[in-house]
């Protein structure tokens, strides 16, 4: 097995073929964020890989040359929508509304993960899909670059909790910090330790 993420799986279906993948499932605060992307295979970033083994400076340039060369479609998922659902299908309805941003029918859409979202389009789920499929490598790129500059953006909104830093995940910082100064509009209330700081108000 070649190693990195490759074209194998985008050449077994017709075109377009869309990789799909999200950022936020487990934050305390914030949305979910989805990504979709359609690369062109003549013109695809190096570097390209899972968006976790990456750092902040690599994501960022990919991220720029992804926009400038491939089709890519951004969807997100609010908080209020988080708690409503459920983080499974807040996340769901995020890579629905990517894919819908693309602005063209997929001919497979390729999604990471062990599911698909309930819509029409052939698709197929694809399990560490971030790891083998350069296009769901890409678009788990998109997805954290969008979701970090959300993060760093409200964190200049409810300073305190470390957002900037920590992206909402649940840091000894941010767990001390919703002690002292309780949860925001931001914070995910269906999420255990949020919800018993809301209790304890």
């Amino acid at each position: 097995m070649a190693a990195g993420p490759s074209f194998e799986l985008e050449r077994e279906h017709p075109g377009p073929v869309v990789g799909v993948d999200e950022a936020g499932r487990g934050p305390l605060a914030g949305p979910v964020v989805a990504a979709a992307v359609v690369l062109d295979h003549g013109r695809v970033p190096k570097g390209i890989d899972d968006s976790k083994k990456l750092s902040e400076k690599v994501r960022a340039r990919i991220c720029e040359e992804l926009r400038a060369v491939a089709l890519v479609g951004v969807g997100i998922a609010t908080v209020e929508e988080i708690d409503e659902i459920n983080i499974l299908w807040a996340s769901m309805l995020a890579m629905e509304r990517a894919v819908a941003a693309l602005g063209v029918a997929p001919g497979m859409v390729l999604v990471d993960g062990n599911r698909c979202p309930r819509w029409t389009h052939p698709s197929r789920p694809v399990i560490g899909g971030d790891a083998l499929c350069l296009s769901i490598a890409a678009a788990s790129i998109i997805a954290k670059q969008e979701r970090d500059r959300m993060m760093i953006e409200y964190d200049r909104l409810h300073p305190g909790y470390g957002w900037a830093s920590n992206k909402g995940y649940g840091s000894r910082a941010h767990m001390d910090a919703l002690v002292r100064l309780g949860p925001t509009p931001l914070h995910r209330r269906s999420f255990a330790p949020v919800a018993q700081q809301v209790l304890a108000l």
